[in-house]
């Protein structure tokens, strides 16, 4: 992206500007994808190593691909959890030369649908359903092309990032079809496959030798060391220009269900590829027609499309799946984590795919069950307790948003069960003893689930519960040291104290008086987000420790490229300040994202990065776990987010069109201000709106202007400590 001008021109990221994501085929929170697969970090696809700082290092010097694997990440970081499982190579080489990769031509993305051509000069296509996967090939004339299916495939080609099989088993069960698992992390991965290449030869491989007259292989034990790749081989001659169809069904249950799925959502015919694309195609277009925005630049509208497409990828849900409990249901994978996705992901959701957002609390509520905490992360591997260190307790707060809105038909006295004994589960023993706990974050964590535990304790008339949890979730004043207004001095994850003391908590009256007041605080806030401060020199490759303290040291607005940071522009609403927090949102939304490949500000984190840019741009950003929405000057002239009752609309007036660093502004341009608002015709002087409202539908008018007003400067948002009207 170029170089950020203005205020965004202040702030200092040392992660570096790409999403991680990757331009395979997908279906909206489907559990499959599928995409070129070159072992490079994150996803299998692209050209860089492991890059946690600064610029990224480059893995390779082109798009290359050694085939085309299944279940990628998108988004995430350094997870040490990459998939890419279920190798496809089509060949017109020796198996020999199986892990040999071919440069990249003429890519092709679209949402369910990835195409390249390989060097080979086979051009490779690729659509997915909810369960499936289907490949098409056609190739040049040759008298042996091939089709390989690489089994034991998995993990990317660095440092610690290749999984292995423990153990395996492939058939070959003649005309075209075949099957296997491979058990990776401790789950069984089945794939049943078909491919429609008539007069072709199958058979079994193992250490890049083909098994003559062989149907069957079965690995009782693989280690690292002992692993050599096998899988299945079809091959025959080829016209040029014909193509080979590979439908692939997956399951978490076996190779019957797998080929179920196949069966389900797959024709058996020639125009089985055209059929899922197109199915996948309309899911897609539903998906994201449920946000609507109108104006804009094309470069603003691009990003937008995108963000939205982003949000809809992950979680993934494997429906009648799980391979730890036997009984039906929804199950979901890749919450990659909760810290990533609950503060604006989870939200977005919730509002315009409930039933999606229901079954994944529904889902986690049986992780706990089966496992005995709700998870941080959540991957396809067994372990609700990976990802701690992140946070604590953070699916309290939607399930604490979920109740409030009554539409998400669980046990609740059940789900209080889980919610409560997950309070006193890792970090949480030590708050339960001391009321406070280090590293000081998770303070902050389990005082918020508390006070979201305690709004639904008291609403199923557990009074005597409500009133200790309660108690119990003012203890976040522990977490701060009342001399600098700051969180006290203690280890943070990814980041320091400055970008994690603006959260929004429950009581953020009681949390500013603790700051000195309204003064001190948003001067706090300019200190932090850089306002009258001078540009700084971004990290470049390889950056040196000392240039990275000296980044840190600023104790500066990463840009959205940390978690923490992404709520931290809305505080100034609690101070009376939204012209702040329409200025720092501006500089963000113009600077911070493109349309190229570099077009995100730091990780995608499966989404979350994404569902902040949806938020932000139709001028609303959910408070997680307080049922609650806060009003900020939109990018767009309006914007329609459909939601499961109705359609909420934010229209503007005064509307100015404004470009996004991409466009090539040769000045910062200057941000918009909301002079005024109605809602559905009546005034509305706060800037906030209970969730309630937005859920079930309306029209928000906002009159925006060039300059700050004095609209929303009296009434606060809630705070646990203030009564409304909330009046300074």
């Amino acid at each position: 992206m170029p170089p950020a001008r203005g205020l965004a021109a202040t702030w200092w990221w040392p992660k570096p500007q790409v999403g991680n994501t990757h331009p395979g085929a997908t279906s909206p929170l489907g559990m499959v994808s599928a995409c070129a697969y070159s072992g490079a970090y994150p996803t299998g696809y692209g050209r860089y190593a492991k890059n946690t700082e600064g610029v990224p290092e480059e893995m390779f010097e082109r798009l290359q691909a050694s085939g085309f694997t299944h279940f990628q990440q998108s988004g995430t970081g350094a997870i040490r959890k990459y998939y890419n499982y279920v190798r496809v190579t089509p060949m017109v080489q020796p198996l020999d030369d199986l892990n040999e990769s071919w440069p990249l031509h003429d890519e092709v993305a679209e949402a369910g649908y990835y195409a390249a051509t390989l060097d080979t000069g086979i051009r490779c296509e690729l659509t997915v359903g909810a369960k499936i996967a289907v490949h098409r090939y056609t190739f040049p004339e040759h008298s042996s092309a091939r089709v390989v299916i690489d089994l034991s495939c998995g993990g990317l080609d660095i440092d610690l990032g290749r999984t292995v099989p423990v153990r395996a088993q492939a058939e070959s069960m003649g005309q075209g079809r075949a099957q296997g698992t491979v058990v990776m992390e401790g789950v069984p991965l089945s794939v049943y496959l078909e491919v429609d290449s008539p007069g072709w030869r199958q058979m079994l491989w193992y250490d890049r030798r083909l098994i003559h007259g062989g149907t069957r292989l079965d690995f009782d034990s693989i280690r690292h060391t002992t692993l050599r790749p096998f899988g299945m081989l079809f091959m025959g001659p080829a016209r040029a220009g014909q193509t080979v169809e590979v439908r692939l069904g997956f399951s978490l249950r076996g190779c019957e269900q797998a080929r179920h799925n196949l069966e389900r959502e797959c024709a058996h015919d020639s125009s089985a590829f055209d059929t899922v694309r197109l199915r996948t195609r309309a899911r897609w277009a539903d998906h994201l027609g449920r946000v609507q925005v109108e104006g804009g630049t094309p470069a603003r509208r691009t990003v937008f499309a995108t963000s939205l497409y982003h949000a809809l990828v992950k979680p993934c849900f494997a429906d009648d799946e799980s391979p730890f409990w036997p009984s039906p249901g929804p199950f979901a994978f890749d919450v990659c984590t909760m810290w990533d996705i609950y503060k604006t992901q989870l939200p977005l959701l919730a509002a315009i795919v409930p039933d999606r957002a229901a079954d994944l609390l529904e889902s986690l509520i049986r992780v706990a069950e089966e496992e005995g905490n709700f998870p941080i992360g959540y991957r396809m591997a067994r372990g609700a307790d990976r990802f701690f260190r992140q946070g604590s307790a953070l699916v309290h707060t939607a399930l604490a948003d979920a109740h409030v809105l009554g539409r998400t038909a669980l046990d609740w006295n059940w789900a209080l069960v889980h919610m409560v004994g997950d309070l006193r589960r890792m970090y949480g023993e030590d708050f339960f003893e001391h009321g406070v706990v280090h590293p000081i974050t998770h303070t902050l964590d389990l005082a918020y689930a508390h006070h979201c535990t305690a709004k639904v304790a008291r609403a199923l008339g557990d009074r005597r519960l409500a009133d200790d949890l309660e108690r119990r979730g003012r203890q976040w004043t522990n977490a701060f040291d009342r001399d600098t207004g700051l969180l006290r001095d203690s280890e943070f994850y990814e980041g320091g104290k400055w970008n994690y003391s603006f959260r929004l908590l429950h009581d953020m009256a009681a949390r500013i008086a603790l700051a000195g007041g309204d003064k001190e605080f948003v001067d706090k806030l300019d200190r932090f987000f850089g306002f009258g401060a001078r540009p700084v020199r971004q990290p470049g490759r390889c950056p040196h420790p000392v240039e990275m303290a000296a980044g840190y040291a600023l104790n500066r607005f990463e840009g959205l490229n940390n978690e923490p940071d992404m709520e931290a522009p809305w505080a100034y609403h609690y101070a009376g300040r939204p012209d702040r927090t329409a200025e720092v949102v501006h500089a963000a939304l113009t600077w911070q994202f493109g349309t190229g490949p570099g077009g995100l500000p730091g990780n995608d984190d499966s989404g979350g990065l994404s569902s902040w840019y949806v938020w932000a741009s139709i001028g609303l950003f959910p408070v997680a776990g307080q049922s609650l929405f806060l009003v900020n000057a939109p990018a767009f002239e309006r914007a329609v987010l459909r939601t499961g009752e109705g359609e909420f609309v934010v229209e503007t007036s005064g509307h100015r069109e404004t470009p996004i660093g991409v466009d090539g502004p040769d000045h910062d341009p200057p941000p918009q201000y909301v002079q005024s608002a109605t809602l559905d015709g009546e005034p509305l002087h706060a800037t906030h709106l209970d969730a309630a409202t937005v859920h079930r539908g309306g029209v928000l008018r906002l009159r925006l202007g060039p300059e700050p007003s004095d609209w929303g400067r009296e009434i606060r948002p809630p705070s646990l400590s203030e009564t409304p009207p909330h009046r300074r």
